[in-house]
């Protein structure tokens, strides 16, 4: 059975870590741009400040919190409110990513003394590395660059062409 069992496991965190992957890709600019441009200074210290039990407990309260939606955007999904329950899923998604990577920017320092989370931590960074090795992965990647650079070329076309018509009309 331990047979059977571990591919199939392997495959399912594989999907997951794929799609969290692909939720990075969209949650890191927008933590960013939050931390450039909101301060929230004495919230900030005060993050910093807590020993590193309550920093893991006020890590897991977005996942604790937002993780659930998923089954309930599935069942949106599956009963025909396929908009809202797609909009439910980014949006939760998202926004989990957003809070999860602001407070580990906050907290890893703490969070890696606590010997189970560092333990975790490993295996996940482990699994994240085995899955960018794979071929699959660099066919993603490969696919994800080939997108943004058409997108980026587009648009730099459609802003030539506005300039052009803006400039024509005067």
């Amino acid at each position: 059975m331990k047979r059977i069992l571990k591919p199939v496991t392997y495959i399912l965190a594989a999907i997951y870590f794929l799609v969290d992957a692909v939720f990075m890709a969209v949650a890191r600019p927008i933590s960013g741009w939050l931390a450039r441009h909101f301060e929230f200074k004495r919230l900030r210290a005060w993050i910093k400040s807590l020993p590193p039990y309550p920093s893991l407990a006020l890590f897991s309260v977005p996942v604790i919190i937002l993780e659930p939606i998923k089954p309930v955007a599935a069942y949106l999904v599956a009963t025909g409110q396929f908009l809202s329950g797609v909009s439910a899923f980014v949006g939760c998604e998202l926004l989990k990513l957003v809070l999860v990577e602001r407070l580990f920017h906050l907290t890893r320092d703490k969070l890696m003394r606590i010997p189970a989370f560092a333990w975790v931590y490993g295996k996940f960074t482990e699994m994240k590395t085995w899955l960018q090795a794979t071929e699959a992965w660099r066919a993603i990647r490969a696919l994800s660059r080939a997108a943004k650079d058409y997108v980026v070329r587009l648009r730099t076309r459609l802003a030539g062409s506005f300039s052009r018509l803006v400039t024509s009309r005067d």
